[in-house]
């Protein structure tokens, strides 16, 4: 398994932001249920989100961003993925 930080900016159009979120939530919940994702949310200034995947690879990584709805509904102006070493402390979910 491999781990994975997505940090995703969002567009500028608010309303189809607000209109996507519910289901991106309710997608990445379904995620955190599965064991690949281990924390998601927003930055505080709502202009980005961040997630933490365990997955098994980068090509499974790519089919669940494919599949996300802030993909599907074109809110995801850009995505910055890195593959990440979990060295110390724990990645827990907390509810979204």
């Amino acid at each position: 398994m491999a781990w994975y930080t997505v940090e995703t900016t969002y567009i500028d159009d608010r309303a189809r932001l607000a209109d996507s979120r519910p289901r991106h939530r309710e997608y990445l919940r379904a995620l955190v249920e599965q064991g690949k994702v281990g924390a998601a949310g927003p930055w505080a200034d709502d202009s980005a989100g961040f997630a933490i995947y365990q997955v098994a690879d980068r090509a499974e990584l790519d089919r669940l961003l494919a599949e996300d709805p802030y993909t599907v509904d074109g809110v995801a102006a850009a995505r910055t993925v890195n593959e990440w070493q979990l060295v110390l402390g724990s990645v827990g979910a907390a509810q979204l």
